[in-house]
């Protein structure tokens, strides 16, 4: 039996997948009503300090991930992606503008897409294999987008949440990573954001706010019983801003401050310890190990 705190390998052939979604405390969709993107430039910056210490924190724990980064940061902050990519991560899309997909037409969604991925490919001198929407709005209303993923070239997605939420989510969405035929008859591998099955629910487990938010235990348990009896591997996301409790407060609604703003004090110290116990690596690492990369 392993100690509580002991690290924990997943079984023989997987992987966890670490990722960052590269965003400022202004870009969060859950602000979106009350701060326009023409105005994010007037607020203070603190993207590159935030990213900065998780770099550190995961090269303490000999850690590679994935860095889903804002084409609006990289543009802002092209130091920080170059040194994402230098410390031996791998760098992925976060969209250009961190809008809502199903809230964009196709256009207007390819041609910004299509940017970001040439803006970062430029930066780190590497192909951009992967792709992650904007608060996972890849929904059934927006598939489409995964066609024109595969057109410009992205090998994988990691933007569906199969659950029930009022923002995103297909609650019936397979819950393991799996080859995706497109409506037009592209492949795209898909890594789902990882649920767990409970009493018939689909339990949000993959990190952000639920990781916050939820008891520590519950993401420990999630993690042993995916990796060690589901047999698949765990794919966990936050961002930057939630290991910073003194970002700026934004007058928001009740529910929108509440998902925000809760255990930000909390979250680097449990990221810490999750990296101490668990084995991570990056998306195209992770699905490189049950070949579907």
């Amino acid at each position: 039996m392993n100690h509580p705190d002991s690290p924990v390998n997943p079984q023989a052939g997987l992987l966890n997948a670490m990722t960052v979604d590269v965003e400022d405390y202004v870009h969060v969709s859950a602000f979106a009503g009350v701060i326009r993107m023409d105005d994010w430039d007037r607020y203070e910056s603190r993207v590159e300090r935030n990213t900065q210490r998780l770099l550190d924190l995961f090269d303490a724990h000999n850690v590679r991930a994935t860095f889903f980064v804002l084409g609006w940061v990289a543009q802002r902050q092209p130091a920080l992606i170059r040194e994402i990519a230098s410390r031996g991560h791998e760098v992925a899309s976060h969209g250009l503008t961190h809008q809502l997909v199903y809230n964009q037409t196709p256009g207007v969604f390819r041609e910004e897409t299509r940017v970001s991925k040439v803006l970062l490919e430029d930066l780190v001198q590497r192909p951009v294999l992967g792709y992650r929407a904007a608060s996972y709005s890849i929904t059934r209303q927006s598939l489409w987008a995964l066609d024109i993923l595969a057109e410009l070239g992205f090998r994988y997605d990691s933007s569906i949440f199969p659950v029930r939420h009022d923002r995103y989510g297909i609650p019936d969405a397979q819950i393991a990573p799996y080859m995706h035929e497109t409506a037009m008859g592209s492949r795209l591998v898909e890594f789902p954001l990882t649920t767990k099955k409970l009493f018939g629910y689909r339990l949000p487990v993959a990190g952000g706010g639920y990781f916050r938010l939820l008891p520590y235990a519950v993401t420990q348990a999630a993690f042993r019983s995916i990796n060690q009896i589901e047999r698949r591997p765990f794919i966990f996301y936050l961002h930057p801003w939630e290991i910073d409790p003194e970002q700026p407060r934004i007058r928001a609604g009740a529910l929108s401050r509440f998902r925000h703003y809760t255990n930000l004090s909390r979250c680097e110290g449990r990221l810490d310890r999750l990296l101490g116990q668990f084995t991570f690596g990056t998306v195209e690492a992770s699905l490189a190990r049950i070949s579907l990369l």
